[in-house]
């Protein structure tokens, strides 16, 4: 039994570590897209900007409910 505890403990920390990274990464995608502008990449980005917009609305939506599901450890 206690090999499986420390199996399942290991899973919920490399699982955490994940779900941070990936939300940070979908976050600052977001980000990135919304102040493309203002870091004057929308010349490199070479995107439509309602598209632009109605991505980095998704990517900071969806980034945001995986950080809420890291800091809530839902697994």
């Amino acid at each position: 039994m206690e090999e499986r505890e420390k199996s399942e403990r290991s899973y919920r920390f490399f699982r955490r570590i994940y779900d941070f990274s990936m939300s940070t990464l979908i976050l600052g995608i977001g980000g990135l897209l919304f102040g493309a502008k203002y870091f004057k990449m929308d010349m490199v980005l070479n995107i439509d900007n309602d598209f632009r917009l109605i991505f980095g609305t998704l990517c900071l939506v969806y980034g945001g409910f995986r950080l809420f599901r890291a800091i809530k450890q839902d697994y």
